[in-house]
């Protein structure tokens, strides 16, 4: 990818997200969220990871005149409602993936920096406060997933290359601190998502193609034998979605965006994907169509829908009724934020938007 095309994409994305708070498209009023304190700087794209201590990770993204990619990270501390600063990363990115790992460190991988993809990555150690480099990927990756494996090791999937999306993966090994390939995805695929199910194996669904048509297909990777193969298709074509496993081991997938790249309509339709039955059903669809948006579970089941596009509403999906409903709107339009489950049971929602806000859902 040429540093040129990078920083148009980032150039759109800043216009699409920071723009929203100057709409006047804010919906506020519902006391379901309430702020907390702000970050120390206003950021999009970064990552947010709840550590062992029950602190949560704020780690690089971009700022909102698309001047700053941030190599500075922070912390949130729920007892005390406020963010500080901790060590920063050896690269500036965004676009990147956080994983926490069985050690209780955090892997930073890849993403865009400087406006060039990377292959680097990097370990967060939350008792020195510090980023420590590790094994670099075999190729550079933007926008990839990261899946945590029953085993300890870090599934890299997909994602933006220096020549368009990628099919390959690679495996993380947190005890030789190495990146290994594995078998290829069926599809080259850039904002899919890779959801773990119960029994081990990860679903990867969807992806926007290079031009910029959204994909329909599925597939499941078999870290036993360290290969892709072929599910059953969504219902629909979807890219920038969300998939969230459900209690009941099914997985959620809700909104995104049908084709035209980035710009392309929202979907406000959701599906179920049963691992049983290998497919995709229609459920209940949202109240709103959503992009960019966060989907969390919670601890009753139910998943918190937030945000995206212009939206500050929120709403719930409920498992056992198959359906949405409101819950309240955010103390304004978020979208590129970060949603985090507190060990509490709250939410922490952060950033996204041009301020360094943040605010818990209750």
């Amino acid at each position: 990818m040429s540093k040129c095309s990078v920083f148009v994409r980032l150039t759109v994305l800043s216009m699409l997200v920071f723009t929203a708070a100057a709409a006047g498209c804010s919906d506020v009023g519902a006391t379901n969220f309430t702020p907390t304190g702000s970050m120390t700087v206003a950021r999009g794209g970064h990552t947010a990871t709840l550590l062992s201590s029950g602190k949560v990770l704020i780690v690089g993204g971009f700022s909102s005149d698309d001047t700053t990619i941030f190599a500075s990270a922070e912390l949130y501390d729920p007892a005390a409602g406020t963010f500080t600063a901790t060590g920063a990363m050896i690269a500036a990115r965004y676009w990147h993936t956080a994983t926490l790992l069985s050690s209780g460190k955090v892997l930073i991988v890849g993403g865009i920096g400087s406006y060039d993809l990377l292959a680097s990555a990097e370990l967060y150690d939350p008792t020195a406060g510090t980023f420590a480099a590790t094994g670099s990927m075999t190729v550079a990756r933007g926008d990839h997933t990261a899946t945590l494996l029953d085993d300890g090791r870090v599934l890299v999937a997909g994602g933006d290359g220096v020549s368009g999306n990628l099919a390959s993966a690679e495996l993380y090994d947190p005890t030789a601190e190495t990146f290994t390939a594995t078998g290829n995805m069926t599809a080259a695929r850039f904002e899919h998502t890779a959801t773990r199910l119960s029994d081990g194996q990860v679903l990867i669904a969807g992806s926007v193609d290079g031009s910029g048509n959204a994909l329909v297909s599925a597939e499941l990777y078999d870290p036993t034998a360290g290969t892709f193969t072929a599910t059953g298709n969504m219902t629909e074509p979807r890219s920038w979605h969300k998939a969230i496993l459900l209690v009941n081991g099914q997985v959620l997938i809700a909104g995104g965006i049908s084709g035209g790249g980035i710009n392309g309509p929202g979907l406000a339709s959701a599906e179920l994907y049963d691992p049983s039955a290998e497919g995709f059903t229609a459920t209940g669809s949202m109240t709103a169509a959503r992009t960019f948006h966060t989907a969390t579970l919670l601890p009753n089941g139910q998943v918190l829908v937030a945000g995206g596009g212009y939206l500050a509403s929120a709403e719930l999906y409920d498992p056992s009724a198959g359906g949405f409903t409101a819950t309240g709107s955010m103390t304004g339009p978020r979208a590129w934020h970060t949603a985090t489950l507190l060990s509490s049971g709250q939410v922490l929602i952060a950033g996204g938007n041009a301020s360094g806000s943040a605010e818990l859902y209750r």
